[in-house]
């Protein structure tokens, strides 16, 4: 078993994270996230979100937000743009502030595309298709977010068959990266590998990322399953961040200390300091008024406790 020796990971925190959040989080907090992630050595971060406000209304802040980031060049900034109203207000900003990638998304599920988005997978992607065109255009990356690809809370189990569909689907239309998402946290590790076995044949080990959320406690085996795979680019939420609308019961996203935690012990790099990372899920944590969701980040913050 050969596993990568380096992993990047993205954190998703600041969109993903936060977008479901009932109480309004300040963008000058959203701000602070992403400074302390990247101090942390976080070098991909997905800061927002350029969707209508009256839908997503935490992320109506987004044009602030991508103003008071202080950039970092090792850096990679990105934004969900839904379509090409969100991409062109995205790019109405100057120059220095514009995303470097983007993200669009689409389901494995048809019923699942059907109560999120109104439409079938295939016309989800086709209204995709001039954004995806757009950014590219602009130099911009594009990353494609393939969600409930093992598991939907409407059609149960979900075929491999059914996410190669999505990735060609994705391919077609000059998607770069694609995420390869458990949505709703009910993936085991072959039901996981399988997936990807079926997104790889659309796209190369370089361009896949695995994205667990931990809603059964599966998101780190299924973390390792991706590894043995060759996986080495993985998303994951500060402090457990997040969750799905659409799903209910659905919890956060695995969290960053966690799988940091995870990949350290198998001797895998990241680039990342973990207590400072610790440090960035306690401060967006306590903004929100409670504990961190982090197993590991609790850990040691109870380890530092008790050594005072």
């Amino acid at each position: 078993m050969k596993l990568p020796s380096k992993v990047e990971i993205v954190d998703v925190g600041p969109r993903d994270g936060l977008q479901n959040e009932m109480q309004p989080v300040p963008a000058a907090v959203k701000i602070e996230l992403v400074h302390r992630l990247q101090d942390a050595g976080l070098r991909a971060i997905e800061v927002t979100s350029f969707v209508s406000p009256k839908w997503v209304p935490q992320m109506a802040d987004n044009a602030e937000v991508m103003h008071g980031i202080r950039r970092d060049p090792r850096v990679t900034y990105s934004v969900l743009t839904p379509n090409m109203k969100g991409l062109e207000a995205a790019l109405s900003a100057p120059r220095a502030e514009w995303p470097d990638e983007i993200v669009v998304f689409g389901a494995a599920s048809e019923a699942f595309s059907q109560k999120n988005i109104n439409c079938s997978i295939a016309e989800s992607i086709e209204r995709f298709a001039p954004v995806v065109a757009a950014a590219r255009e602009k130099g911009i990356r594009v990353r494609g977010a393939m969600s409930c690809t093992v598991g939907c809370p409407y059609e149960g189990e979900i075929a491999p068959a059914k996410v190669g569909y999505l990735a060609q689907l994705m391919k077609g239309i000059g998607v770069q990266r694609v995420d390869v998402a458990d949505t709703i946290g009910v993936g085991t590790p072959r039901k996981v590998q399988a997936a990807m076995e079926a997104t790889l044949a659309h796209f190369g080990i370089d361009d896949i990322s695995g994205h667990f959320h931990d809603t059964y406690g599966q998101a780190l085996v299924n973390t390792l399953a991706a590894l043995e795979l060759g996986v080495w680019n993985f998303q994951s939420s500060s402090a457990g961040l997040g969750g799905c609308p659409y799903a209910k019961g659905a919890t956060g996203n695995v969290a960053t200390e966690d799988v940091v935690y995870l990949l350290h012990g198998m001797g895998i790099e990241t680039g990342i300091d973990l207590d400072r990372l610790v440090d960035a899920g306690v401060y967006i944590s306590e903004a929100l008024g409670r504990k961190t969701g982090s197993r590991v980040a609790t850990a040691l913050l109870a380890k530092r406790a008790s050594a005072s």
